[in-house]
């Protein structure tokens, strides 16, 4: 009953504008913003001959036309109030269709359309009722603007918004071996038209990844950008060489065995490793110089022989995996002792007067360690050797710090500012930032970002939730400034805990911790025996008093 009474009234209201509009035709249309409309009219020209015609916006006068949109003679266009109305129709056949390009929404309302004819109450009459609607922004056209070991700049270019302001650019990044559903995606509200560009960080070094973006007014988001493909560059490795397992072959000989790095710790394609050896000396308890080695990364497991050794010797090896962008962290294992050499006694005489040489090998079998196994070994690597250049200092004056400041912290995504202060000796030439996870040290975990000179705000957005420190430099061509002040952000939830950026350990470090396992080792190597020769000696003294 409702529906039935609604279309009723549609019908009264039709049938009323019609005899307003004294009996002239009437149209209705829709359509979006920024798109093209085409408002219908015509006459018989062949019959009235070329006449004078016009188009209004709203109801029509009497005489003429009143809010005039565009005129014609018959022939040409005479006026028009915008470029974006013409009569694209052929006019000596009465065509006077008005065709409006790049609708807004303000095109929204009433047209009329008069032709002038001869005669009392003849001139004809048309009305189109056009709606202009928005409708959602073009898909975005996104570039990579730069790409780093762990971070991806995107930028794009301005689009049409669809008759409403853009509220929220989204920003879609997944390892391009999986599907779209696996994305991270990130949204950035409150976008600024002058900074068409965000910075993806917390990537892994020589991977690819497929980004997309997304444009959203109050209507709705727009299409799908056109897909980037993104290879982070190759870093130094993050993880060492696996099962390194040394064994003494001859008394001038070790075989050194290894497996690569794991595969998501490599950061690139190996080329090659490194294998640095040195021997130890048990009457200085120290280490003689090192002496280095490199083969081929062509194989998934690995193996060379040390030559030219002493024999009866300990010796201390390490093996890194190096890429195009470094050297990874070192594998080590207990030291390996070549084999004792063999003695040719003097001969010996026999009942048939022939000889044959007695001869003396190592009592042990062939000496074979696996790291991390226990040694009870002199202790192992003490640090490498560290050679010193004297780098030229830059003259001049470089500039001061640059003043960080936090503009918006939500979800995943960082809003930041900064501003210069002195500039030195000469102009600023760029600027770059380092982060960092809070509980990690800025010399070996952070990732850095640069910027141009004339920017002063970035957009960055942490693949992983966690609690970062940032700060920032600014460099001119005297050099570098100091440090800013550090922000403190927490990104995402706050009880996940944080992948790290990714960590590279000297070796020293670890050889100094090889090193002090194997002293912990060798002290209670000497101690146990003298303890138990003590307690011996104290034994054979109170039984021969005894018997006494």
């Amino acid at each position: 009953m409702m529906l039935a009474g609604r279309r009723r009234t549609s019908l009264w209201c039709e049938i009323l504008l019609f005899l307003l509009l004294g009996g002239a035709s009437a149209q209705k249309l829709t359509a979006t913003v920024g798109s093209e409309v085409t408002l219908r009219c015509s006459y018989d020209a062949r019959y009235h001959g070329r006449l004078w015609a016009c188009w209004s916006k709203g109801l029509l006068p009497s005489r003429g036309c009143g809010n005039l949109v565009m005129q014609t003679d018959g022939t040409s266009v005479i006026d028009r109030l915008s470029e974006r109305y013409l009569l694209l129709g052929n006019l000596g056949w009465g065509d006077l269709s008005l065709t409006i390009r790049q609708l807004q929404e303000t095109d929204s309302g009433t047209y009329g359309c008069r032709v002038e004819i001869p005669g009392w109450f003849n001139d004809e009459k048309t009305y189109v009722t056009l709606t202009v609607v928005p409708t959602r922004p073009n898909p975005l056209k996104v570039s990579t603007r730069e790409v780093n070991e762990r971070t991806v700049t995107v930028a794009w270019s301005a689009v049409f918004d669809g008759g409403r302001p853009i509220i929220r650019y989204s920003l879609e990044i997944k390892d391009e071996q999986l599907s779209w559903d696996t994305a991270k995606r990130t949204e950035v509200s409150n976008p600024r038209s002058s900074l068409n560009q965000l910075t993806v960080m917390d990537l892994h070094p020589a991977k690819t990844y497929h980004v997309r973006m997304f444009a959203a007014n109050s209507v709705g988001r727009s299409g799908a950008s056109n897909v980037l493909t993104v290879t982070t560059s190759e870093a130094a490795p993050e993880g060492p060489p696996l099962d390194l397992q040394l064994e003494g072959l001859t008394p001038n000989s070790i075989r050194v065995t290894w497996r690569p790095p794991q595969p998501e710790l490599r950061n690139g394609l190996l080329l090659t490793y490194s294998i640095s050896y040195r021997e130890y000396d048990p009457t200085v308890k120290n280490f003689r110089g090192w002496r280095h080695l490199r083969v081929s990364a062509t194989r998934e497991a690995s193996s060379v022989v040390l030559r030219n050794l002493n024999p009866s010797t300990k010796y201390g090896v390490m093996v890194q995996a190096l890429t195009n962008a470094g050297i990874g962290p070192a594998a080590t294992a207990p030291l390996c002792s070549t084999l004792d050499e063999v003695v040719q006694s003097s001969p010996v005489p026999t009942t048939n007067s022939t000889t044959a040489p007695v001869t003396r090998r190592a009592d042990g079998p062939t000496q074979s360690t696996t790291a991390p196994t226990t040694s009870t070994d002199e202790p192992y690597a003490t640090s490498w050797e560290e050679s010193s250049t004297t780098a030229q200092q830059p003259t001049g004056v470089p500039p001061d710090p640059p003043v960080l400041e936090l503009k918006e912290a939500k979800g995943s995504t960082i809003s930041l500012v900064w501003t210069s202060a002195f500039e030195g000796d000469s102009p600023i030439t760029g600027y770059y930032l380092e982060s960092k996870t809070t509980n990690a040290s800025w010399d070996n975990t952070k990732t850095a970002v640069d910027f141009s000179a004339n920017q002063t705000e970035a957009t960055l957005i942490e693949m992983n939730p966690a609690t970062y420190d940032i700060r920032m430099f600014a460099e001119n061509s005297a050099g570098t400034s100091n440090a800013s002040n550090v922000l403190t952000i927490t990104t995402g939830e706050a009880d996940m805990e944080s992948e790290a950026f990714g960590t590279t350990v000297s070796t020293d470090t670890q050889a100094a911790a090889s090193a002090g396992m194997s002293q912990n080792n060798l002290l209670a190597g000497v101690m146990v025996p003298v303890v138990l020769g003590v307690l011996a000696v104290a034994t054979l003294a109170a039984w021969k008093l005894k018997r006494e």
